[in-house]
């Protein structure tokens, strides 16, 4: 089985190639270059392992939460690809990617959301299967949800972001952090992998984002509220 993924959620763009366990991977730094760089970088890389779109047999996708424009060009990249391929795609959250990449069996996946916000989620896994302890949600960092025991990791630019607020929530419960993480491609093929073939592939037109935030800007006057 190939599976083609990509991910455009935060700052970074990055594109990978699934095949049998096998991962390749190429990840820029696009900034808000994302709709200029990830066709040419899923081009390359499909170049560099010797197939052509009509060969790979599914697409998954960052379908966030992350940048508003991002999440909407990973969604309309796997569209059009999966529609003029005619193959199915699957949707993975960019916080379970986090997880995955993490190498940690718990783990809290943070994101920076602005406004003084974060997108969030907690995960178990076990024998090679993450378990969402705590649904992905939009929250304030000093309001995240609660985890139980301890041993957790956190993931993602919200620890950078928020790391005191964060760290003074699960106090004591944290056995290491890593700001620095971002969702890549690799971790959604990974993930994107065992949902084909769980046979829960989808057709494209059901590539869809998950938000979370309704409101992607504010009214001066609700700035000033916050």
């Amino acid at each position: 089985m190939r599976i083609l993924a990509l991910d455009t959620s935060t700052e970074f763009c990055s594109v990978a190639l699934w095949q049998d366990g096998v991962v390749i991977e190429r990840c820029e730094l696009a900034g808000q270059k994302h709709s200029e760089m990830l066709i040419a970088m899923l081009d390359a890389l499909l170049k560099d392992a010797g197939f052509r779109i009509k060969e790979i047999d599914g697409i998954a996708f960052g379908k966030g939460p992350g940048s508003f424009t991002g999440v909407r060009i990973a969604c309309g990249a796997t569209q059009g690809l999966a529609l003029g391929a005619e193959i199915p795609v699957v949707g993975v959250c960019t916080l379970e990617a986090l997880a995955e990449a993490s190498g940690q069996p718990r783990v809290i996946a943070v994101l920076d959301a602005r406004m003084g916000e974060v997108y969030h989620a907690a995960y178990q896994k076990h024998d090679d299967v993450w378990t969402t302890l705590s649904e992905p949600c939009l929250c304030k960092p000093e309001a995240a949800p609660s985890v139980s025991g301890v041993d957790w990791f956190g993931v993602g630019s919200g620890f950078a972001a928020h790391g005191a607020a964060l760290q003074a929530r699960y106090l004591g419960q944290l056995q290491g952090v890593d700001g620095t993480a971002v969702p890549q491609a690799a971790a959604i093929a990974a993930l994107g992998a065992a949902q084909f073939a769980l046979g829960r592939g989808v057709d494209a037109a059901e590539a869809l984002p998950l938000y979370l935030r309704d409101k992607v800007a504010l009214k001066t006057s609700e700035r000033m509220q916050r």
